[in-house]
């Protein structure tokens, strides 16, 4: 997928959110995240793009710290294009 401003749709338990994310919430996210920070980040990142009326309704769900990262994972799981990257082995030996 190469749109890079994305409508997605995330089914947690019986209810659907509407999340939009753009390039820039997705850099700031990875931005914001540091390695005695990240479930902040990851709440900002989905109470930023879900849908207004849907906020109240997607709150509680971010008490749970491991929920807030599961839903974050998802969503940015789905944002992210199908690249395929494939690392050459290494000669041993830099070339100048």
């Amino acid at each position: 997928m190469t749109d890079v401003n994305r409508d997605i749709t995330l089914e947690i338990g019986d209810t659907e959110f509407q999340f939009h994310l753009t390039p820039a919430d997705v850099t700031k996210y990875f931005n914001s995240t540091t390695q005695n920070n990240k479930v902040a980040p990851a709440s900002n990142l989905l109470m930023g793009t879900v849908q207004q009326e849907q906020k109240a309704t997607l709150k509680p769900l971010l008490a749970n710290p491991v929920t807030t990262m599961t839903i974050a994972g998802a969503l940015l799981e789905e944002y992210a294009p199908n690249v395929d990257v494939i690392v050459k082995k290494s000669s041993g030996t830099l070339k100048a």
